[in-house]
């Protein structure tokens, strides 16, 4: 890992890029902590860091606020990194489909999600080494956010994630309701109900598919973008809760 910016923005935050190898990414830690703090990774669609970067922060001053460092990287074959023949042509014909206006089949589904997550897990595994590996970054770890599947898949291979807290809102391919059957650790699924872009019924299959014996559903109506505050909050206590910090009062 090599450090390439550091910048100390407001309400003690320090924000530093890095990237490991060829890929880019970005770690936040609290400067009030003091000796090592938990951390979660950000999880998030590959659309790209720099569209990504306003979001990512804001979850990033809330898990400081909690006294957790926070760290993202950049997905195969998105934001500034080389495009990738298999990843393209999933996008494609996700495209050709949604622009029919039919159902997108599991084919499709499949080509696009599974590639992704085969080479995504091995980094995010990969930038975890390096992060855990500085000082002042501690466990225990969590996984927040999506594409879903990624974090499916860590959750199941990577012993060193306590918890996850999961965002239905990228298509799941038909391996990825197995897999959920081994995942143990406490779950927290959000589910935006009129999600345009999302398989409601894939989502409530995979939830329940979980062998976690901690599993929390919770719904909101409202479309993709149309969190609601709330539930943020809701997902700060989860990992509150399962990264051992007490909480934390929130303004009103």
């Amino acid at each position: 890992m090599r450090i390439t910016t550091e910048r100390l923005l407001d309400g003690g935050l320090l924000e530093r890029g890095f990237t490991l190898g060829d890929i880019p990414g970005i770690l936040w830690t609290p400067t009030s902590a003091s000796g090592s703090v938990p951390l979660i990774l950000l999880g998030h669609p590959p659309l790209g860091l720099r569209q990504m970067y306003p979001r990512l922060l804001a979850r990033a001053r809330s898990a400081s606020a909690d006294g957790f460092a926070a760290a993202t990287i950049e997905l195969p074959g998105s934001g500034e990194r080389p495009r990738e023949d298999a990843l393209e042509q999933g996008r494609g014909d996700l495209l050709r489909v949604t622009q029919a206006g039919g159902p997108v089949p599991a084919a499709v589904v499949d080509a696009l999600i599974l590639p992704l997550v085969e080479r995504a897990v091995p980094e995010w595994r990969a930038a975890l080494d390096a992060l855990l590996s500085l000082p002042g970054i501690g466990g225990p770890v969590g996984y927040s956010g999506g594409v879903i599947a990624i974090g499916v898949r860590l959750a199941v291979v990577e012993p060193r994630i306590v918890a996850v807290g999961l965002f239905a809102g990228s298509l799941v391919p038909r391996a990825v309701l197995e897999e959920a059957r081994r995942v143990t650790v406490p779950v927290h699924v959000l589910l935006q109900w009129d999600d345009e872009g999302n398989d409601r019924q894939a989502s409530l299959d995979l939830f329940d598919a979980f062998a976690s014996a901690e599993k929390t559903l919770q719904a909101n109506t409202g479309g993709h973008t149309g969190v609601p505050e709330h539930a943020a909050h809701d997902v700060s206590r989860f990992f509150r809760r399962h990264l051992g910090r007490p909480a934390v009062p929130r303004s009103r």
